[in-house]
C-alpha cells in the first residue's frame, strides 16, 4: 500500500471506531409528566382555580 493510501485508510478506520465507542448514559428517569400540562397551566393568573375545577 501506498502512503497516501495508508493515511486514508487509518483516517476511515479512526473515525469508525470513534463512531462506535461513543459514550452512553442511561435514560434518567424523572417524575416530572411532560406530557400533560400542570394544574396551574392554562388559568388567568391570580384568578384562582375556580369551582369547577
Amino acid at each position: 500500500m501506498s502512503s497516501p493510501k495508508k493515511a486514508v485508510f487509518s483516517l476511515v478506520l479512526l473515525a469508525l471506531v470513534a463512531m462506535t465507542a461513543g459514550c452512553m448514559s442511561a435514560p434518567r428517569d424523572t417524575s416530572i409528566p411532560w406530557s400533560r400540562p400542570a394544574d396551574w397551566e392554562g388559568q388567568i393568573p391570580g384568578m384562582g382555580s375556580g369551582m369547577g375545577r
